[in-house]
């Protein structure tokens, strides 16, 4: 006898997945399981409540739900909330009025650390969870602006400005140095390297200093040669972590302890990971549970979205929450807060 809860109906389809979509929505915001009473009376599926447990009983032997301990209801799997995240026909837009408070929050920022500071504080507070947001990638950005100023005669500072907003600035111990020097240096070096990938810089100096007097080439050598080192050394890209006080609002969410979850925050790599690469469009990715690739944070769920300036993705920014998670909430306000931070430093 055929199993007429797998009829390959797509109506039937449609309908278990109201449901799946129902007991999601009840169990975030209720913390409770559901149970076919409770979507009968909470939610208009037009179906009897025999048919209701039919599909829920479906969806438990599918692995989209299951019964926690001896409770009558039910909640959402990992594999549950992946189908709710893919199904989504749409993230729910912020109002107009949330919108604003962001621009100008955002947009009342000083320089890129406090853009960074900013998006971290705005992040946590709006979505409730743990915020993370990388610096831009310096091999990613393009120079906007080196600048030589003279501490003394024979001290300068150099300065390099991306136009992702990051300064770098050394201080160079050199010969002296005329104001006519380091003036025509300036004008030379920015016209060779402004608007140049930090990649594409090192071949366009290999042979600048041949543009000066034979007398003046060992000053302009180590100059160059302090800008080149700031732009091949290999760093540890900066990630920014916010609002991690939030997940004690979850501890019931996690099965022993938040413990492991904050030691597993607390490591840059795992972050850097957690956000991942800073290339291609900036797509809005959900991570669910074992699907974040650490053990320790198989009880967290990760929304993040890249963000950029002129349309290239430059570094990662993200939340990190329990599974039970206002999916459609965080993402709406990770990916329009994404899209303003790009904003600002088109603007920058």
């Amino acid at each position: 006898m055929p199993d007429e809860s797998r009829v390959d109906d797509p109506r039937l389809d449609r309908r278990r997945l109201d449901v799946l979509r129902a007991i999601v929505q009840d169990y975030v915001a209720t913390q409770e399981p559901v149970g076919s009473k409770a979507l009968v009376e909470r939610h208009n599926l037009g179906v009897s409540p025999a048919t209701i447990r039919n599909d829920m009983a479906a969806l438990e032997d599918e692995g989209y739900i299951h019964q926690p301990h001896t409770s009558a209801g039910r909640v959402p799997t990992d594999k549950g909330y992946r189908l709710f995240v893919d199904r989504l026909s749409s993230v729910k837009p912020l109002s107009s009025a949330e919108r604003n408070a962001i621009y100008t929050f955002l947009g009342g920022a000083v320089d890129l650390d406090d853009v960074i500071s900013r998006t971290v504080r705005l992040l946590a507070q709006i979505t409730r969870q743990v915020a993370v947001v990388q610096y831009p990638s310096l091999s990613r950005s393009s120079v906007r602006h080196v600048e030589l100023v003279a501490i003394n005669a024979s001290r300068v500072m150099l300065i390099l400005i991306t136009d992702t907003g990051r300064v770098e600035q050394r201080i160079v111990e050199t010969a002296p140095v005329t104001d006519q020097l380091l003036a025509d240096m300036r004008a030379r070096l920015n016209a060779v390297v402004v608007g140049r990938r930090l990649a594409d810089v090192p071949g366009r100096l290999v042979d600048f200093a041949d543009q000066f007097p034979l007398e003046d080439r060992h000053t302009v050598e180590a100059l160059a040669a302090i800008l080149l080192e700031v732009i091949v050394e290999q760093r540890e890209e900066r990630v920014i972590l916010g609002g991690t006080a939030n997940l004690t609002r979850f501890r019931q969410d996690f099965p022993e302890t938040i413990g492991p979850v904050l030691e597993a925050l607390e490591e840059q790599m795992v972050l850097l990971k957690l956000l991942g690469e800073a290339t291609g469009p900036s797509t809005l990715k959900v991570r669910i549970g074992h699907e974040t690739g650490y053990e320790e944070l198989a009880s967290t769920s990760v929304v993040t979205s890249g963000y950029g300036r002129d349309g290239d993705t430059v570094a990662q920014l993200g939340v990190l929450g329990p599974t039970r998670m206002d999916y459609p909430g965080t993402m709406a306000a990770v990916s329009a807060v994404a899209r303003y931070v790009g904003r600002v430093l088109d603007q920058a």
